[in-house]
């Protein structure tokens, strides 16, 4: 296989000029990262998490297969910030659970409307299902997604719940993070299996059975 270049050592086009020889602009660098995190994405829902070597995204993408481990320190890696860059795409732009002075009811309704878009997204719900099938032989890929997914999802609305004046308005025999598990079943519940399982990927419910579901949240854990 003949040597391949780094996306840092790649060549500007003639006529280009560069601060510095070798060096891309930042903006060029950014580009060139997210070639290779689409790339990898593509491949990844195409062929599955196993079948994908990264030596085949290094080559479809056009860089080394060290800008990778120096990047993302492996496969795994990829795949995490490929979920990772998923999740701030829904999330971005909601203020903050931490900080949000909303009513907890608007404030937990924005985050459910949000967290199901998320998890019925075309590109969420393939690679849930790659993480299922695969996960068994590929542990460092069942850990990647958790760290990247649920964990970050339920860290987040244990704090939230955490929150001395949310928990003021709680009852206060059950834990902030057993009230954050309790609110994701909540929201997808059976609708889990349902879009996983599709022969083709669907969206499953609407806003108002959002709505309803943060309301039979809430009726159950307000004092």
């Amino acid at each position: 296989m003949s040597r391949m270049m780094s996306s840092e050592q790649l060549a500007p086009t003639d006529g280009e000029p560069v601060a510095k020889a070798g060096r891309p602009r930042a903006s060029e660098a950014e580009a060139r990262l997210q070639d290779l995190m689409n790339t990898a994405g593509n491949l990844f829902r195409e062929k599955g998490y196993s079948k994908v070597s990264l030596e085949l995204i290094a080559r479809e993408a056009r860089v080394a297969v060290r800008t990778i481990y120096v990047k993302f320190g492996g496969k795994a890696g990829l795949f995490k910030a490929l979920i990772m860059r998923k999740r701030e795409q829904f999330f971005f732009t909601m203020e903050s659970l931490e900080e949000s002075k909303r009513p907890i009811r608007d404030i937990l309704l924005d985050y459910g409307l949000r967290f199901h878009q998320l998890v019925t997204s075309p590109d969420v719900v393939v690679f849930h299902q790659i993480v299922i099938a695969e996960a068994h032989n590929n542990p460092e890929l069942a850990e990647a997604f958790f760290d990247a997914g649920p964990r970050q999802t339920r860290e987040m609305l244990g704090r939230f719940f955490a929150r001395e004046d949310i928990r003021a308005q709680l009852r206060s025999d059950v834990d902030p993070d057993r009230l954050a598990v309790h609110l994701l079943n909540c929201l997808m519940g059976d609708q889990l299996k349902r879009f996983l399982f599709e022969t083709r990927c669907c969206a499953v419910g609407e806003p108002d059975d959002i709505e309803q579901s943060i309301d039979l949240f809430l009726n159950g854990v307000l004092r």
